[in-house]
Formats: C-alpha cells, structure tokens, sequence
C-alpha cells in the first residue's frame, strides 16, 4: 500500500485528506495518479492538471519516479511567496 495525501486547495477541490492505494511493483508516480483517478474519476482534472507539484517521502519528485509498497506520496498546488 501506499499512502497518498493531500494539501491546500487541493485537498479542498477533492475533499479528501489522505487515502491508501495498493501498489504493484515498480508503479511510477503516474501510475498511483491514474489508479486514483479511476478510481475517483471526478478528480481527474484536479489530479491530472500540468501544476500539480508531487513528493515522494518528502522529496519533491516527478511522474516517473517508481514507488514502493510502504512510500508516502503527497500531491499539492504550486506554492507561491510573497
């Protein structure tokens, strides 16, 4: 399994905090998005969306980056500063 979360407005747009997603071996990224988003199809364009920015294990990373059983995945919006 894998945990995934969910931060800011994103975790707003979805209502949702966190959820688990079973994991085959070496699933990428994209892979665990596009397992959520069929299995929650409306958050597909939440999900899906160009700016939406991952980390894995707390080290932002990309789609491509495989997971593992027991990782933590955290998708969020772009953070701005001011």
């Amino acid at each position: 399994m894998v945990k995934v979360k969910f931060f800011a407005a994103l975790r707003e747009r979805l209502n949702c905090a966190e959820i688990e997603v079973e994991s085959q071996r070496n699933d990428t990224v994209a892979q665990i998005r596009e397992r959520l988003v069929a299995q929650h199809p409306t958050w597909q364009h939440e999900l899906l969306a160009n700016e939406v920015l991952c980390a894995k294990n707390f080290t932002f990373t990309d789609v491509t980056a495989t997971v593992q059983s027991g990782d933590e995945l955290a998708f969020f919006p772009p953070v701005t500063g001011g």
